[in-house]
């Protein structure tokens, strides 16, 4: 699977966003959204990447993490295809590449750009029409990273944890620049909302 062209340094933070090919859907239920969680959970601990936000969209996944070693994201991202395509072969038996290629890997460095940044992935799923609000949407880091909701697949980002000096005080730090932001917000149809076609689902 490749990739755009991007330094992947080790500890090198990177805003993946992969997406379906041909912006075909790659989420049918809420059960291929749970497994693609477990499976990135899985494959991070593996290769040694920290997950700092997420959102699961209907046709693309965006991903904020920070590998270990080199090249992280040329480690992690076919493992994870890899492993939730097998997910799809066992529930659908689809056996047809999911993901479009290559992924887009971008570097995030400085605490605004990062910060920037997790506001922008878990803001998606609000931009898309798919929830009013982050913290109405199941399937970002929205209600771990705001509200502290319990997520065993996040770490948090040292730019985070510089926002406060207790778990209450970052959140509530954190929440404030949704806050500040929300008004630039504007939702769009929720016909993006999008499903793995028809033709897959009846094959379950």
């Amino acid at each position: 699977m490749p990739r755009l062209a991007c330094p992947e340094e080790p500890r090198g933070t990177l805003h993946v966003v992969q997406r379906g090919r041909a912006r075909s859907p790659c989420f049918s239920c809420a059960r291929d959204r749970i497994a693609y969680l477990d499976e990135l959970r899985a494959c991070t601990e593996r290769e040694r990447c920290a997950v700092h936000a997420y959102a699961l969209m209907g046709n693309h996944v965006h991903l904020l993490f920070t590998p270990v070693r080199a090249n992280g994201a040329a480690r992690l991202m076919p493992a994870l295809a890899a492993s939730y395509a097998k997910h799809l072969v066992a529930a659908y038996g689809h056996e047809e590449a999911l993901w479009e290629e290559p992924y887009d890997a971008s570097p995030v460095h400085a605490r605004r750009h990062l910060l920037a940044c997790m506001r922008y992935i878990e803001e998606n799923p609000v931009r898309a029409g798919l929830a009013a609000h982050p913290g109405a949407y199941p399937w970002s880091s929205y209600r771990a990273n705001a509200l502290g909701e319990d997520d065993a697949l996040l770490t948090p980002h040292p730019h985070y944890c510089s926002l406060g000096r207790s778990p209450d005080e970052r959140r509530a730090a954190y929440a404030a620049l949704f806050a500040r932001a929300g008004k630039r917000i504007t939702p769009v149809s929720r016909r993006r909302s999008g499903l793995l076609s028809p033709r897959v689902r009846s094959r379950s």
